[in-house]
């Protein structure tokens, strides 16, 4: 791809400077119809060093309404970035809708540090285009000998000294070597959805122009997309709702169903006494492993998932008892707010990750996505199916990091719910922990039923596996919970 590239290109129209003033009009008006449309937009800038990133950025937003965007330098890792996944620092970072996030170097410097394949990437960009995000990336291209003359320049000047150091002058040393590398790169991660620009930098202007112009496209194709689907999906509720009444077929195949949770034995019970002594035990020996969880920096993620009334509450608060406060995070997860509802639906999540050596305990999690988002119709059946890999890659970036990860499902049948409710319901310290809508949803048990027998099937993985727990008897499950947790950190603590 670059050795095919003509560097010597210049702008030689005449009227250069007026080409790119009507280009920066027309970003600024195609910067508000995203904003309308609720477009998220990454901008990423990469290329060999001393190429003009930092410039050419700096000239692409005079185009642009500077409440809108917003500019991230990510060159070097911060301490709070290396104790978490490589890809944190992004995710955390990806914009709202109708926000414009621009990126000077980016998650393609995983790549040179291998901590990110092609494919991993592929994967990360997919998530957000799949979402409705805008990715337009741009690579600046100099030569060698006019590298080695930037740099030269850069040092030369007190002022800009400091931009220059090792690193920099052995891309240059290396220059042939570095071209087969990226070239490598670039073509590997060359994606309909998310296709690279290479900009021959030389002259500055050129790429100035080719740079406004090439965002101006995408931002049109992306604005016109947005519409297309906008009237699309108004023409569906139209239709839906003319064809109300009309009878909806059964579902063929019903009787090939998973069916994990039906094999679940849940007359499994423990004594008092049974109860006690190994919770003792358990706790103990989970209090010592945290704190070895600490000096050895292993993160861990414990996922909690169930019916309404299953008891992930009194599982959690049995882990607690056990362990520094200081060292871990428990995360409630309801229904996600209006900031949330701007980004990726795992970017709350992301946020929520622990750093090396911490605990992080969410009650209630992103598989939300494929059970109430799905079931609840908050979620089209395009974006709960592509979930499961979407989640897949997400845990196994944690995993990649050292993470341990626990997922947990405390199954209780129909039974055993209604007469937790009821309980609640006459126990006035209890009343807060029943709503209308939990006896909504039992009136949909299948439907979910089904949804958690999909969700387990499409997303226990090696890495990251879910353990159902049978929870009629709390006592057992509570028991469980803390056996899995605490063998899980033995094998991985050593």
């Amino acid at each position: 791809m670059l050795e095919k590239i003509d560097l010597k290109k210049k702008a030689t129209w005449s009227d250069t400077d007026e080409r790119i003033k009507k280009l920066e009009v027309r970003i600024g008006e195609l910067q508000r119809a995203c904003k309308d449309l609720g477009i998220p937009i990454m901008v990423i800038f990469e290329g060999y060093e001393a190429s003009g990133k930092g410039t050419m950025i700096g000239r692409m937003i005079r185009a642009l309404d500077p409440r809108g965007f917003q500019v991230f330098p990510m060159e070097k890792e911060t301490e709070e970035d290396k104790m978490h996944p490589y890809l944190w620092r992004f995710f955390t970072k990806s914009p709202a809708k109708g926000r414009i996030h621009i990126f000077d170097k980016s998650w393609y410097q995983g790549y040179f540090s291998d901590k990110l394949t092609p494919e991993e990437i592929r994967q990360y960009e997919k998530l957000f285009t799949d979402d409705g995000n805008l990715i337009v990336k741009f690579f600046l291209a100099i030569t060698e000998k006019e590298q080695r003359k930037r740099l030269k320049a850069l040092e030369k000047d007190k002022s800009t000294k400091w931009r220059v150091n090792k690193s920099d002058w052995n891309e240059n040393k290396n220059y042939e070597e570095q071209v087969l590398r990226y070239d490598t790169l670039l073509i590997k991660t060359d994606t309909h959805e998310a296709p690279w620009t290479v900009v021959e930098a030389m002259d500055k202007k050129y790429a100035t122009m080719k740079i406004l112009t090439t965002l101006a496209k995408a931002m049109e194709e992306a604005v016109k997309a947005a519409e297309a689907k906008k009237a699309d999906k108004n023409a569906k509720e139209q239709a839906a709702y003319i064809g109300a009444d009309e009878e909806t077929p059964a579902m063929e195949h019903e009787e090939f169903k998973n069916g994990v949770l039906a094999g679940i034995d849940l007359s499994k019970s423990l004594s008092d006494d049974e109860y006690r002594k190994k919770k003792k035990d358990l706790q103990k020996r989970l209090s010592i492993l945290h704190n070895k969880m600490y000096l050895k920096r292993v993160p861990v993620v414990l996922a909690f998932e169930g019916w309404d009334a299953g008891g992930k509450g009194g599982a959690i608060k049995r882990i607690t008892q056990a362990i520094d406060p200081r060292g871990y995070e428990v995360v409630p997860t309801a229904s996600p707010n209006d900031i949330e509802k701007a980004h990726n639906y795992l970017w709350r999540f992301w946020q929520r990750f622990p750093k090396d050596g911490h605990m992080t305990i969410f009650d209630r999690t992103w598989y939300g996505r494929v059970m109430v988002e799905r079931i609840e119709g908050f979620a089209t059946e395009e974006e709960w199916r592509r979930a499961y890999a979407e989640i897949n890659n997400m845990e196994a970036q944690l995993v990649k990091n050292g993470t341990v990860v626990l997922k947990f499902w405390l199954h209780i049948d129909k039974d055993e719910q209604a007469a937790r409710f009821k309980s609640r319901q006459e126990t006035p310290e209890k009343q807060w922990k029943i709503t209308d809508e939990d006896w909504r949803n039992r009136e949909k048990w299948d439907e979910y039923e089904k949804a958690v027998d999909e969700m387990i099937v499409k997303t226990s993985t090696k890495g990251a596996p879910w353990h159902v727990i049978e929870a009629n008897d709390k006592r057992y499950a509570r028991i469980k919970v803390l056996e899995i947790v605490v063998e899980a950190l033995e094998k991985a603590l050593g």
